[in-house]
């Protein structure tokens, strides 16, 4: 007995489906690129993929995790045809002061361990997202990019460096520095403990 065919998407199933989901996406890129203008236009190339591709995830319960990917491969494609700076930054610069401390680091900035009380710390939720975002804007990319791939995106650190095509300890080093420099700018802001400052 022969399956019978798909019911075909209404006209408007695909914008119910694209509303669901575009702030994800949007957030995504964004946090990657670090300007909204591109994150909208990567955004709209998501949701072009995801159109001819809508048979197959309108009832699908993993169309979130396909979109995220679509738009981190995408967003990271983007970065490396037009942003390429990053890559520039001497691999032959000493790394001692990053050996042994690459899991070290402010993990509290991202809401990810226990913190001494802070004014960030007492924010809630969408104003410490947008300290956050706001504070990664000002890292340069090869700072940022192993960050967000880290803590938003959940990838590991083998992950993100086969995906940024570095070595593994430089993925570590700028991830320990980019740390440090969100600390420095949390400080500076008064969301974060000064230096020698403890937990109660």
């Amino acid at each position: 007995m022969s399956t019978p065919p798909a019911e075909p998407p209404r006209p408007d199933e695909f914008t119910t489906f694209m509303r669901a989901y575009q702030d994800m996406v949007f957030s995504t890129a964004a946090r990657l690129t670090a300007n909204d203008a591109q994150a909208e236009d990567i955004a709209q190339d998501v949701f072009v993929r995801a159109f001819e591709h809508f048979a197959q995830l309108r009832h699908s319960a993993n169309a979130g995790g396909w979109l995220r990917t679509v738009a981190r491969h995408l967003t990271l494609n983007y970065l490396t045809r037009h942003r390429r700076r990053w890559r520039l930054f001497s691999e032959l610069r000493s790394f001692e002061d990053a050996v042994g401390t690459d899991e070290a680091g402010p993990e509290w900035l991202l809401g990810e361990a226990p913190m001494v009380e802070t004014p960030l710390a007492e924010l809630d939720g969408e104003q410490r997202r947008r300290s956050v975002d706001e504070a990664l804007r000002q890292l340069p990319d090869h700072q940022r990019l192993p960050l967000v791939l880290y803590h938003f995106e959940e990838l590991s650190y083998q992950q993100i460096a086969q995906q940024l095509r570095v070595s593994l300890a430089k993925v570590k080093t700028d991830m320990h520095r980019g740390r440090l420099a969100l600390l420095a700018h949390f400080r500076s802001h008064g969301l974060a403990p000064s230096a020698g400052a403890s937990g109660r």
